[in-house]
C-alpha cells in the first residue's frame, strides 16, 4: 500500500481543547524526535495551524450571531427618579402646558419580547451562508494542516539528507586519507615520486570543503525543521540544544495509477471542498439579497409595571400588551443591485472552483511524474554505486601492485563519492516525491472526522 497513515501522538488534541494556546516547549538535549513525533508536535505547536484554528473560532462566533436572528429577543428597561417639585413646565414643541409630577419617588419597569416569524427567507439563508462559510473555514484548516505537515515532512527528509551527506563526505575523506598514508609510505620507501604524495595531499584538502558544507547544511536544516514544527529554543544560546531528529532515508515502492490519483484528489482535496462550500454560501447569500423584495413580520409581547397613586407596591399600575410589526423596504432598485452583486459572487466562486480543479489535476500529474522519475533514478544510482565500489576495489589492488597510476585510483574514488551522493539525493527525491503525491491526492496524517473535533456540529436550523 502506497500511503500508510501515520499514527499521531494524542490525536485528541484536535478537539476543542486545542483551540487554546499550546504550551511552550523547552528543548531538551536528551529528546529524540522521529518523523511521527515531529508531525505530532507540529500539529499542536505550528503557528500557522494555530492561527487557522483561531479563524474557526471566529467563524463559529459569526454563525452564532446570525443564528440568533431567528430566536426570540428580549429587551427590558427600568426607570427610577425622585423629585421634590410638583409642577414642571415641559419644553416640548407640541404644547407649553405644565406637567404635574408626583412628589417623592417615581419608578417604571417594562419588557418586550420580539419574535421574527417571516423575513422572506432572509434569516434562514443568512444562517445557511454563515454555516457554509464556517464549514469552508474547517476545510481551510485541513488545507493548512496538510500544507504544514507536508512542509514538516520535506524538512525532516532534508535533515536526514544532510546527515547522510556528512557520512558520504566523511567516507570520502577517510578513503583519501588512507590513500595519502599509502602514498607517503611508498614515497618514503622510494617507490613513488614526491609528486604522487603531493597529489594525494591535494585530494584530501579538496575533500574537506564539501564535508564542512555538509555539516553546515545539517545545522541549517535543523533550524528550519524546528521552525516548521513550532519548536521555540530555550534561550538565545540554545541553537544546538535538543531535540535530536532521528531516522533513515529509505525507499518504499509506490504504484499509483493516474486515474486513481485524480479520483482521490477530486474526493479528498480540502481546497476543492472549501471552494464548493463557498459556492453554496454565495448561493445562500443571493437568497438573502432577494429576501429584501418581501416584507418582514414579527410578533411582539410585553408588559409594564409603574408606580401607582401610593408607595404601596401592590397599588402599582400594571398591564400586558401584544402586537405585530410589519416592515417592507420599497427601494427595489437598491435590492436589485444587491441581487446582481450576489449573482456575480456566485459566478466568481464557481470559476474559482473550476480553476482550482484544473490546478489540482496539473499538480497530481506533475507529482506522479516526479515520483516516476525519482523511482528510475533510485534504480539507476543503486547500480552505479555497486559499480563504483567495485572499480575502487580493483583500482586499489592494481595501484598497490604497481600496474595502475595513482590518478586512476583518485578518479575512481571521486566517482564513488559522486555515485553515493547521487544515490542519496535520489532516495531523498523519492521520499519527497511520495510526500508531494500524498499532498496532491489530499491524503493526510490526520483523521478529519467529526470525532477528531475538526468538524464542528451542525447548528439546528429554524425555518425563518
Amino acid at each position: 500500500m502506497l500511503f500508510r497513515p501515520v499514527t499521531l501522538i494524542g490525536l485528541a488534541l484536535l478537539g476543542t481543547s486545542v483551540l487554546q494556546a499550546a504550551p511552550a516547549y523547552q528543548a531538551n538535549a536528551t529528546d529524540r524526535f522521529d518523523l511521527e513525533q515531529s508531525l505530532a508536535f507540529a500539529l499542536d505547536h505550528n503557528f500557522t495551524i494555530r492561527q487557522a484554528r483561531e479563524r474557526i473560532r471566529e467563524q463559529e462566533g459569526i454563525v452564532t450571531t446570525v443564528t440568533a436572528a431567528g430566536l426570540p429577543s428580549v429587551s427590558a428597561s427600568a426607570t427610577l427618579q425622585k423629585s421634590n417639585l410638583q409642577l414642571f413646565q415641559a419644553g416640548t414643541q407640541n404644547s407649553g402646558q405644565p406637567v404635574i409630577l408626583p412628589s417623592g419617588r417615581f419608578w417604571r419597569m417594562n419588557f418586550t419580547v420580539r419574535q421574527a416569524v417571516y423575513a422572506g427567507g432572509g434569516i434562514r439563508s443568512s444562517r445557511k451562508a454563515a454555516t457554509f462559510t464556517r464549514d469552508a473555514a474547517v476545510f481551510a484548516l485541513q488545507e493548512t494542516i496538510n500544507a504544514a505537515l507536508f512542509d514538516v515532512r520535506t524538512r525532516f527528509y532534508t535533515v536526514l539528507l544532510a546527515r547522510e551527506d556528512i557520512t558520504v563526505q566523511e567516507q570520502n575523506v577517510e578513503l583519501l586519507q588512507l590513500q595519502l598514508r599509502d602514498a607517503t609510505a611508498r614515497f618514503e620507501a622510494g617507490a613513488v615520486s614526491k609528486f604522487e604524495r603531493l597529489r594525494a595531499e591535494v585530494a584530501v584538502a579538496n575533500a574537506k570543503p564539501p564535508l564542512i558544507k555538509a555539516r553546515n547544511d545539517l545545522r541549517l536544516a535543523i533550524v528550519d525543521l524546528r521552525k516548521a514544527i513550532g519548536l521555540m529554543p530555550a534561550g538565545d544560546d540554545a541553537l544546538d540544544q535538543g531535540p535530536e531528529f532521528v531516522g533513515t532515508l529509505i525507499v518504499e515502492p509506490a504504484i499509483v495509477g493516474l486515474p486513481a490519483a485524480l479520483a482521490a484528489a477530486r474526493a479528498s482535496r480540502p481546497e476543492l471542498r472549501r471552494l464548493a462550500k463557498l459556492v453554496e454560501a454565495a448561493e445562500a447569500g443571493e437568497l438573502t439579497a432577494r429576501a429584501a423584495y418581501f416584507p418582514s413580520l414579527a410578533l411582539t409581547a410585553g408588559g409594564d409595571l409603574r408606580k401607582g397613586p401610593s408607595e404601596d407596591f401592590g397599588d402599582s399600575l400594571r398591564g400586558l400588551r401584544a402586537g405585530a410589526q410589519a416592515q417592507w423596504n420599497g427601494n427595489l432598485r437598491a435590492t436589485a443591485g444587491r441581487v446582481g452583486q450576489a449573482e456575480s459572487l456566485i459566478e466568481q466562486a464557481r470559476l474559482a472552483l473550476s480553476s482550482t480543479e484544473l490546478a489540482v489535476q496539473v499538480e497530481v500529474r506533475r507529482a506522479l511524474s516526479s515520483l516516476e522519475e525519482a523511482t528510475e533514478l533510485v534504480s539507476a544510482t543503486g547500480q552505479s554505486v555497486k559499480q563504483a565500489e567495485e572499480a575502487v576495489r580493483i583500482a586499489r589492488i592494481r595501484y598497490r601492485a604497481g600496474t595502475t597510476p595513482q590518478l586512476d585510483l583518485l578518479q575512481s574514488q571521486v566517482a564513488l563519492t559522486t555515485a553515493r551522493t547521487n544515490q542519496l539525493r535520489a532516495t531523498y527525491s523519492h521520499n519527497v516525491a511520495q510526500a508531494r503525491l500524498r499532498n496532491a491526492m489530499g491524503h493526510s496524517e490526520v483523521d478529519y472526522g467529526e470525532a477528531a473535533g475538526l468538524v464542528p456540529p451542525q447548528t439546528a436550523a429554524n425555518s425563518k
